[in-house]
């Protein structure tokens, strides 16, 4: 893929190539640290639970089965909810979407503390999942 951005830029005008580059650029050096970072956090979320596991099992007394339903239940609401929300997020913008889904997600995950049983923990995980909604989240 990089050398076929390198090949249209080098086949196209001189005033059209220097935009082009420049913005190839600026997103290289502004974007692409800040989505890194995304994905980082985004991967810390993930295995968060795993870890949290190891206690939250015995001090809860969650059997391995209600932690492994609890922990997959997070990818129901993506199945169900990620087309209504690229939908939303085309409708009123990504930076209002995006903005919201840290909110959301921030006030949950500070919830998690809360988590006192099995129902409380499916909730809590499923209500997370439909908090990070946005475009092209996981694969």
């Amino acid at each position: 893929m990089a050398a076929s951005v390198h090949d249209s830029l080098s086949t196209s005008g001189s005033s059209g190539s220097s935009l082009e580059r420049a913005t190839l650029r600026a997103v290289s050096r502004r974007l692409i640290p800040f989505l890194f970072l995304l994905y980082i956090v985004s991967f810390l979320d993930r295995v968060n639970v795993g870890f949290a596991a190891l206690e939250m099992n015995r001090d809860l007394g969650l059997s391995p089965a209600v932690y492994g339903f609890g922990a997959g239940i997070f990818f129901i609401g993506y199945s169900a909810f990620e087309v209504p929300s690229n939908l939303i997020l085309a409708r009123i913008g990504a930076r209002l979407w995006i903005a919201r889904i840290m909110i959301t997600w921030e006030v949950i995950a500070a919830g998690m503390m809360f988590v006192r049983g099995p129902l409380s923990f499916y909730v809590l995980r499923f209500l997370a999942d439909l908090a990070c909604q946005p475009a092209g989240r996981r694969a």
